[in-house]
């Protein structure tokens, strides 16, 4: 580990009162303590459970997840991009019911989850959880930056300006003392104010500031730029306020500990608990720990995927190991698929093939973009190697948890969230009629049983159950079906809902992509 890292995580250890209760007291059918892991940008196909025949990536530890429990192959996230993904899994509701229609949450952006709005963290509390979001948060923060002292972190440049050799690497005088002043306050608007009791991580971890935050505050002051060597192929994107000695290749073994730690320290405790951990990797950065570099015989995406699945061992590691896997819920899954603009090629020449039987990759509104990994594994309730082929969403852990708890959703909570707890004991028959994912630039994706369409200009309409790949546009042949979906979009969008209930008001007047 790099020398900071120790120095830091010492000073994120959280100060917890151990009760000294028996951990098998602690989870219930009823109260199982709940850790939700969320990759980033991990594709359909990059492990073997999924892909089989054409995964060449070793990811035991997810495998094994898989085996103990149940696989969905039909799982979706809200988009084909981080942010807008991130809203819905923890909010139940789809994103483009707010302000952010298209992307992502930019740089020094204020936080897209409204103060008052319901997330799995929030909703755990009021059932007597302790909660903790550990990794990349990407939904915006009220940082605490004038406009002059944000005129001081812009315009430093990039990747690009490194491959040039324009990149900033010296900060001003005037720069550090800005600097000094914005990460000295406290940071309002993240995780803790959004339901989790604790935050550690990195808000985005190729782009600045680049340094752990606790809770509200950075832990050390950044006030240094980036070295221009973590500029180099696929790390860092864009220049800003450092540590002296931060290191891109160490940030989610440090997010490891982190979680570990608290699985460990709240296994004392007297009260179960929720993680919510979202992963920063195989992101960019891709940065392979030194560990973990040439480990897949593939490329540095192929080594990352495998240094993921490590951490994923560890957190599994950490709840056998402290008493309460078999009291535990384990959720794991993608926020959106594969990253193509780091390359197919080099991979598919090997064999692997990250998006599997899927068309397109991350950003796409066709199945490569939003259908991701999703498992769960619920010792004693969820029976293990099972797979279920249902239709199935992010938005549906909200529901799920709180009809684990045997907690009512209000009316402006969790509106597009269906429980899938009937199918995890086992039930058959369809979780939801329809879902909505979307494409980076807002084209919105409708699914409705088997069916599938695309609202581009020109709708397309694809049968999944018979053309996984998407090779053929059945609108022509369909125009029925095609207006039929059109008409269920438009509801969705009036209603403000897609669960039963009384109507809700979007915050903002939705763009429809074609159609």
């Amino acid at each position: 580990m790099h020398a900071f890292l120790p120095r830091l995580l010492a000073l994120a250890t959280l100060t917890l009162t151990a009760l000294g209760a028996d951990p098998a007291s602690i989870g219930s059918p009823s109260k199982p303590n709940i850790v939700v892991i969320l990759a980033d940008d991990l594709g359909y196909g990059d492990l073997p459970c999924y892909n089989p025949t054409r995964s060449k990536i070793a990811t035991p530890h997810i495998d094994r997840l898989a085996r103990e429990g149940m696989r969905f192959t039909d799982g979706h996230s809200s988009s084909g991009v981080c942010s807008p993904s991130r809203y819905t899994l923890l909010t139940g509701r789809y994103h483009w019911r707010t302000r952010l229609q298209t992307g992502i949450v930019n740089l020094w952006e204020p936080p897209l989850i409204a103060p008052g709005r319901m997330t799995i963290g929030s909703l755990a509390k009021l059932q007597g959880y302790h909660t903790a979001a550990i990794g990349k948060w990407h939904l915006g923060w009220d940082w605490p930056v004038s406009p002059e002292e944000k005129a001081t972190m812009v315009g430093l440049g990039g990747r690009a300006g490194w491959s040039k050799g324009t990149l900033a690497t010296v900060p001003t005088a005037a720069q550090r003392a800005a600097w000094s002043a914005v990460f000295s306050r406290p940071i309002a608007g993240g995780p803790t104010t959004r339901g989790f009791d604790h935050y550690f991580g990195t808000d985005v971890p190729n782009w600045p500031p680049y340094s752990f935050i606790r809770d509200d505050r950075t832990l050390g002051v950044p006030t240094d730029l980036l070295k221009a060597e973590q500029f180099a192929g696929f790390q860092a994107s864009l220049q800003g306020p450092a540590l002296p000695d931060w290191r891109l290749d160490a940030v989610v073994g440090g997010l490891a500990d982190r979680a570990v730690a608290y699985v460990e320290e709240r296994a004392r405790a007297a009260v179960p608990f929720l993680l919510y951990l979202p992963l920063t990797t195989p992101h960019t950065p891709i940065a392979p720990s030194v560990a973990w570099r040439g480990s897949s015989g593939l490329n540095d995406y192929a080594d990352l995927v495998m240094e993921t699945d490590a951490v994923v061992g560890r957190v599994l590691a950490a709840l056998e190991s402290a008493g309460v896997a078999r009291h535990t819920l384990v959720v794991l899954t993608s926020d959106n698929g594969y990253e193509s603009a780091i390359g197919t090629a080099p991979l598919e020449s090997k064999g692997h093939f990250p998006s599997g039987p899927l068309r397109g990759y991350k950003r796409d509104a066709w199945e490569g973009g939003h259908r991701v990994p999703f498992i769960v594994r619920w010792p004693g309730v969820v029976k293990a190697e099972t797979v279920c082929d249902e239709l199935v969403h992010h938005a549906d852990l909200i529901a799920t948890f709180a009809e684990i708890w045997g907690a009512r959703l209000p009316a402006d909570a969790g509106e597009d969230s269906f429980s899938l707890l009937p199918v995890l004991r086992g039930g058959r028959g369809p979780v939801r009629s329809d879902a909505v994912s979307c494409s980076a630039d807002g084209v919105q994706a409708l699914r409705e049983g088997p069916w599938k369409l695309i609202c581009t200009a020109k709708p397309q309409l694809y049968n999944l159950a018979l053309d996984l790949s998407e090779r053929e546009d059945l609108a022509a042949q369909h125009q029925d079906r095609v207006h039929t979906m059109l008409a269920t979009r438009e509801r969705l969008i009036a209603a403000g809902r897609s669960t039963p209930g009384a109507p809700q008001k979007n915050d903002v007047t939705v763009k429809q992509s074609g159609g």
